[in-house]
């Protein structure tokens, strides 16, 4: 599974990466979030594009995407036979590049942050699969998800599922209209999960606004340390009085 990840590489590098024909200025973002705009890379009138989406892809047939759970992540195992994924793997296949991405991972009750990258620190790409949603009022919007397989060497310690890193020699193949489901398929099936590096990293990257470098530094203990358990306050101090529900914020992760 992925829900954060980054892309700082400098524009005009991806460029020349991924060649794509626009030159969007597209600034570092180091903690993309779901339902954020990520950048995804498709083939618009035979030539490769940069396309800003939301993560999160919404079939074109749902009415109401308030009713509809927010998919980031698709299983590669499934997306071709499954009804809401069936005719954008078919036809609207996208690279999401990527130069890190995070996932944590269980200690008891305690989840620890890893940052996972390549050992250059350069881009990669996942395949993604994008579809435009149209509302009633004809508004569209380009939602995308990435693909995931299950998790294989260091990754296996972290979660049991990760996302698939694309072969660079499979991307042309994977973006082409003309590729058969057949083909594509085969070409998720030997993901470079071997070629990445886990980095333990602080927990500030758990909140979605912290979105600078610092995120990514390799965390000490007093990093990784919970917070100090609450005392009770002195029998002399009046405790406040309890005005509302509400309870803690749930956690994305």
């Amino acid at each position: 599974m992925c829900g954060r990840f980054a892309i700082a590489t400098m524009p005009e590098l991806l460029r020349e990466r991924f060649g794509y024909v626009d030159q969007p200025n597209f600034p570092p973002r180091y903690n993309i979030a779901p339902t954020q705009p990520v950048p995804v890379v498709t083939i618009i009138e035979g030539r490769r594009r940069f396309v800003l989406m939301r993560w999160g892809f919404l079939p074109g047939w749902v009415k109401d995407p308030n009713e509809f759970p927010l998919v980031i992540n698709i299983r590669a195992e499934t997306a071709r036979e499954k009804p809401s994924f069936r005719a954008a793997f078919q036809r609207r296949r996208g690279l999401m590049p990527v130069d890190g991405f995070y996932e944590w991972r269980r200690d008891g009750r305690a989840s620890t942050p890893f940052l996972i990258r390549r050992r250059d620190g350069g881009p990669f790409a996942f395949p993604a699969l994008w579809e435009t949603w149209a509302s009633a009022d004809g508004s569209e919007i380009d939602t995308a998800a990435l693909m995931t397989t299950e998790a294989t060497g260091a990754l296996q310690t972290i979660h049991p599922r990760a996302p698939i890193i694309l072969d660079p020699k499979s991307w042309e193949e994977w973006l082409d209209p003309a590729t058969t489901p057949d083909r594509a398929e085969a070409l998720l099936k030997e993901p470079l999960q071997g070629e990445l590096e886990l980095r333990r990293i602080g927990l500030g990257v758990n909140k979605v606004s912290n979105d600078g470098p610092e995120i990514q530094a390799e965390a000490g203990e007093e990093d990784l340390a919970p917070p100090p358990k609450a005392t009770r306050p002195p029998k002399s101090v009046a405790k406040p009085t309890k005005t509302g529900g509400g309870g803690e914020q749930g956690s994305l992760f």
